[in-house]
């Protein structure tokens, strides 16, 4: 294929040209959020990445005239192929530059390496679990990305197609401006729900957030996102990395858990203070001034955006009301903290019940994006 180039990556001077390559190809963009480069080379360690004990991944990076032009990491999460009946070989972390012979010879390279280990279908962007970025941006280039989803240019999707992928599912998002007084409709359902089920909100502390909360959030998860595109299960080994990862970010405030009666964990929120701009300054590096920006956006003076990263809630009680608890208890908060604006990660298109909570506070959808796939001949 002309002189284009893919190998694995198997030395730590071709990892380094992996996970260094976005910001070359993104330099001077205002909508690329880098990712911390330490994640990235995590997330190829067995050691960090306790999902590598179901799954098997591969990364590449692309030369052209002996330049880098491209990365791109084959995945075989052999739980969700069970699960979910399939031989499907995911890719990730896709960057390339927008030459139609650089992106094919990188999905072949990945179609190669799955086919060669029984895979009979292709899919992606997607990760090892939900909580890696998946789908890749086909609208709204313009706006700025978040440290939990993928920003990309708009030749991407034009690529995927013209090498015959074609759409398996869309995400969509929820871009709100926070109400000064929680909208009528919330709270009049949460007092109802607290009236009926007997639902409470609590905080918990940090401490019991590592002692045993936290698994508890992860279980429900489990349970609340079971039946979603593609979703793999937290092992307990995976969550006790999670927490570790980000529970120094969190703000516990912002972290609303909803229990029954009888204790048990029926719903929760995780939300935090947007992490944008504060990773763009530190070009996904903590040193040498990278961790100064994190605090600050942390700590010091937050960006006036928070993320909602998820909302779960447990199957039995899905349909009930129970959302509205939460917004009732995070609305004012969000108004003290001096927060303007709530942005959403992705979520699945055909998500109807996911996606309607958000009629009272009048919802912007933005940023869809897009799992593509085909079959490997």
């Amino acid at each position: 294929m002309g002189n284009v180039s893919v190998k694995k990556v198997t030395t730590k001077k071709e990892l380094d040209a992996f996970v260094d390559f976005p910001l070359r190809l993104y330099a001077g963009n205002k909508q690329f959020v880098p990712e911390m480069a330490s994640d990235v080379r995590g997330s190829f360690n067995p050691d960090k990445n306790h999902g590598l004990s179901f799954t098997e991944v591969q990364a590449f990076v692309a030369e052209k005239d002996g330049v880098v032009v491209g990365r791109i990491a084959g995945i075989i999460n052999s739980r969700a192929n069970k699960k979910w009946k399939t031989n499907v070989v995911r890719f990730g972390y896709i960057d390339f530059i927008d030459d139609l012979e650089v992106s094919k010879a990188m999905l072949d390279a990945v179609e190669e390496w799955g086919r060669e280990r029984g895979m009979d279908e292709v899919q992606g962007p997607l990760g090892i679990t939900d909580f890696d970025k998946e789908g890749m941006l086909v609208e709204d280039f313009d706006r700025m990305g978040t440290m939990i989803d993928i920003y990309n240019y708009p030749y991407y999707p034009k690529h995927l197609e013209a090498h015959g992928y074609a759409k398996v599912t869309d995400w969509l998002q929820i871009r709100v401006e926070i109400p000064k007084e929680v909208p009528a409709r919330y709270a009049r359902v949460a007092r109802l729900s607290k009236e009926m089920y007997g639902l409470t909100v609590k905080k918990v502390t940090l401490k019991e957030a590592y002692q045993g909360e936290g698994h508890r959030l992860f279980d429900l998860m489990n349970q609340a996102y079971a039946p979603l595109f593609g979703y793999s299960s937290f092992t307990p080994r995976q969550i006790d990395f999670f927490l570790k990862m980000y529970l120094p970010l969190a703000d516990m405030d912002l972290i609303p858990f909803v229990e029954n009666e009888k204790g048990e964990l029926v719903a929760a929120a995780v939300t935090m203070a947007s992490m944008s701009e504060a990773l763009q300054k530190s070009k996904g590096r903590l040193f040498p001034f990278g961790w100064w920006h994190i605090l600050k956006a942390m700590k010091i003076k937050h960006e006036e955006t928070a993320n909602m990263m998820l909302i779960a809630v447990r199957p039995d009680m899905q349909g009930l009301g129970v959302n509205a608890l939460i917004f009732d208890d995070l609305i004012p908060i969000y108004n003290k903290k001096g927060f303007k604006y709530a942005e959403t990660g992705p979520q699945l298109e055909d998500n109807v019940k996911e996606l309607s909570q958000w009629k009272p506070m009048n919802p912007e959808t933005i940023k869809r994006r897009r799992c593509y796939g085909k079959k490997i001949d």
